[in-house]
């Protein structure tokens, strides 16, 4: 077995691990976002606040009582945030990729099939997309939208469908002139069916190894906007704004940056390791 097939499973085992632990993490260990009072009575007072998560033991030691990576600033529970940080991560994350290929694939077909009047303007808007730098260009558009989940959503679909869309614009040139499309078009089929029968399935591998990569590199965004205060906002939890907040008591407390950091680089090569895999299994001549 060659050591790229050893990275491959390594990263495929890591993944899955990861979505468990998205899904079932929070249910297993009871996610605390707010401290116990805060949810007994939603109009208590800040002192009270703070008095109930002094009361609760914060920043515990991992291995003490029953919170096995500790507690944290607020006595909330590491392991059940860190869950949580994975399910948001990784929800952002689909959703954009989900986007960015509807709409990168469309961009794509349209700038090799579209008309004359059409296939031009949307490969130079697409090329004019690649000036502006992703993660400033998702700051512009947070700011003017506003912060929260969806926002952060939009931000990142906008940066990310370009380079798909140059992906498949490259590709269905060039399979556009393979002989069974010549053939079919011959035969008299419509473009539509060119493209959805001959085409994209020639092009499902390619993309699903390339999104692979992609999911990496937004997952890292969402954890940068959120490390900056302008990605998913407390008390929802995010790697991102749980680095920020281990960053602000690291001196006092480091093991808290441990978690969230390894958490996400992780989870970002897994994910490297596996797209990579599947793109040398889907062209071996890369």
């Amino acid at each position: 077995m060659k050591k790229r097939d050893w990275f491959l499973i390594g990263g495929a085992i890591y993944l899955v691990f990861i979505v468990a632990f998205a899904a079932f993490g929070p249910a297993i260990r009871q996610v605390q976002l707010y401290p116990l009072a805060k949810q007994v009575d939603p109009a208590i007072t800040q002192f009270d606040v703070v008095r109930e998560a002094v009361s609760k033991k914060p920043f515990q030691p991992p291995g003490t009582g029953e919170a096995f990576l500790g507690t944290d600033e607020l006595s909330r529970d590491v392991v059940a945030r860190l869950a949580q940080g994975a399910r948001v991560s990784l929800l952002v994350g689909l959703v954009v990729q989900g986007i960015a290929l509807v709409v990168g694939v469309l961009m794509g077909v349209l700038g090799v099939f579209g008309p004359k009047w059409l296939r031009q303007p949307i490969m130079r808007f697409t090329d004019g997309m690649f000036a502006f730098p992703d993660i400033l260009l998702a700051i512009l558009i947070v700011a003017v939208v506003g912060l929260g989940i969806l926002p952060v959503i939009a931000a990142l679909a906008v940066t990310s469908w370009p380079s798909i869309a140059r992906l498949v614009s490259t590709q269905v040139a060039t399979l556009k002139d393979r002989e069974y499309v010549v053939a079919a078009k011959a035969a008299g089929a419509p473009t539509g069916y060119l493209v959805i029968k001959h085409i994209l399935p020639q092009l499902s591998g390619l993309l699903l190894a390339y999104s692979m990569i992609e999911l990496a590199g937004t997952i890292l965004a969402e954890s940068t906007l959120s490390f900056l205060g302008i990605g998913v906002q407390e008390p929802d939890p995010s790697w991102g704004n749980m680095i920020n907040t281990a960053r602000i008591n690291m001196n006092s407390h480091p093991v808290m940056l441990i978690w969230p950091c390894l958490f996400l680089s992780a989870t970002i090569f897994a994910l490297n390791f596996v797209g990579d895999g599947l793109r040398a299994y889907f062209d071996p001549k890369s």
